[in-house]
């Protein structure tokens, strides 16, 4: 491996050194109404976030409140003996994917059927410090 590859590969693992992830697969909700929730969040201080989604009426606040809470969790796994208020961690990134379709036949009048696509997401939540 040259220097120059080296280089780069120590910039990001220190780089990645603080950020944690978390990573939610198949959830049974449309990914446009995750992305509404998603877009509420992202760039916001955890404290912040969290509380944004405890209040939110939406569905998917609760999913992705349990979510950012699982990125927290291991982000202390990660940085045992730092403190989370003296990190000052954001949510740095929000990514929500389509994940599989489950497709159902609704009867229809004149003995057609109609498709019913019931949609479920994959969402991935990265959290670092502002620092």
């Amino acid at each position: 491996m040259g220097r120059r590859k080296q280089d780069t590969a120590k910039k990001l693992q220190e780089q990645r050194a603080n950020m944690a992830f978390a990573k939610l697969r198949n959830c049974p909700t449309s990914p446009t109404k995750m992305r509404l929730v998603a877009d509420i969040i992202r760039g916001k201080e955890i404290n912040e976030a969290l509380n944004i989604l405890k209040f939110s009426k939406k569905e998917a606040s609760g999913r992705m409140e349990k979510l950012v809470k699982s990125a927290i969790a291991n982000w202390e796994a990660k940085n045992a003996g730092e403190r989370i208020e003296d990190a000052g961690l954001i949510v740095k990134e929000v990514q929500v994917d389509g994940a599989r379709m489950l497709k159902r036949i609704q009867p229809a009048p004149q003995g057609r059927a109609h498709r019913i696509r019931k949609r479920s997401n994959h969402v991935t939540v990265v959290i670092d410090s502002a620092k």
